[in-house]
């Protein structure tokens, strides 16, 4: 394999697929990325078995050929040389010779032959949608996944589609994260499980504009194309919580509150309440008012917002962070903060509309 390409392009290449190299695996290989050869572009790939993401970039060939690099280590060599030319030759030895102006280095490589084939995947299922909305939809969800292995199907988010309509939904025992956006074209109704893992990756590689993208779906897998990049997928199989059964008919106190003005206070209040590490902030609900209130060992915060409320005074108390990662999510001036008691969850709703829907556990009251 000999090849010439620009440093830029190949430091972001790699950089790129690295995403989905593993960690802390058994496997080297898998901690490395593919680079193979074609007749005017170079094809960079990593997998951890789940994830897989491939780039390919433009080169000028003079000999195919195909290696596997040490992931971390190569794209940190090339991050040094983004303003270079870079070639690369593959040795009879299994080493990449990386040249650069007058000066050259070498790596040893993996066998090509060892590295994990990818799955070619055909359009069974697919949508449409504005990759600023497909980025929306899963910052707003992917907070909410479980994180740990007592129940897998718990890790990854729901995406139900029907018709025009895309739903995603998370949930992890404690809070439910959900979030409607739509469509290009309408679509028969079906859903999948994608583990959270690769959907922060897609969400990092998606941009923020109206650019429609091509959401493929084979089986157990899921690829979507992106400007010279493909990601892979594997679903998480099972059948997912049903969420519409936790999802309250009606409350009994509603209370529109400035967005800013909230986040702010409770920002401040969760300083106090991680003190004693257990986050636990007090809402005091009355008379066109929140109190937010949080004590620790080294002091206590109490914090009055005005708020439009409709029904009964309630008090209760949270996990502060389950609030700001909502918070977080969110670019409305106003919210809707819906409660039934000091034991039910708590709703965090958009004023107007419904594209959004939280739900949080209360903490118990002394």
């Amino acid at each position: 394999m000999r090849v010439i390409c620009d440093g830029l392009d190949l430091s972001e290449a790699v950089a790129t697929v690295l995403r989905a190299t593993a960690n802390k695996t058994t496997n080297p290989i898998l901690e490395g990325v593919k680079l193979k050869a074609f007749e005017d572009y170079l094809e960079l790939s990593a997998t951890d078995l789940e994830l897989s993401i491939v780039k390919k970039i433009k080169a000028e060939v003079h000999e195919p050929g195909e290696t596997v690099v040490p992931g971390s280590f190569f794209s940190n060599y090339l991050r040094k040389l983004t303003s270079e030319q870079i070639v690369l030759e593959l040795t009879d030895s299994n080493l990449i010779r990386i040249i650069y102006t007058d000066s050259e280095g070498y790596v040893q490589c993996y066998k090509a032959d060892e590295f994990p084939t990818f799955k070619e995947i055909e359009t069974e299922k697919y949508f449409e949608i504005r990759q600023k909305d497909l980025k929306d939809i899963i910052n707003k969800t992917i907070f909410a996944v479980a994180l740990n292995d007592n129940r897998p199907i718990l890790k990854g988010v729901l995406f139900e589609v029907n018709g025009d309509k895309l739903t995603s939904v998370a949930l992890d025992g404690y809070r439910m994260a959900k979030c409607d956006k739509k469509l290009i074209g309408n679509y028969e109704p079906f859903s999948i499980i994608i583990p959270s893992r690769s959907l922060s990756e897609i969400s990092k590689l998606v941009n923020d504009t109206d650019d429609v993208v091509k959401v493929i779906l084979q089986k157990n897998f899921l690829m979507i194309k992106l400007d010279g990049v493909e990601i892979l997928t594997r679903l998480i199989e099972g059948e997912f919580i049903n969420y519409k059964h936790l999802i309250p008919n009606e409350f009994a106190t509603t209370a529109v509150i400035n967005h800013m003005q909230f986040e702010n206070t409770l920002e401040r209040a969760s300083l106090l309440a991680r003190v004693d590490k257990n986050n636990i902030v007090k809402f005091d609900v009355k008379e066109n008012n929140i109190l937010i209130t949080s004590n620790s060992e080294i002091g206590n915060i109490k914090e009055n917002i005005p708020v439009n409320l409709t029904g009964a005074d309630i008090v209760v108390a949270f996990n502060s962070r389950y609030f700001m990662d909502i918070l977080k999510t969110l670019q409305d001036d106003f919210i809707k903060i819906n409660l039934n008691s000091p034991y039910s969850p708590c709703a965090v709703t958009p004023v107007e509309g419904d594209e959004y829907f939280y739900l949080v556990l209360p903490v118990k009251l002394a």
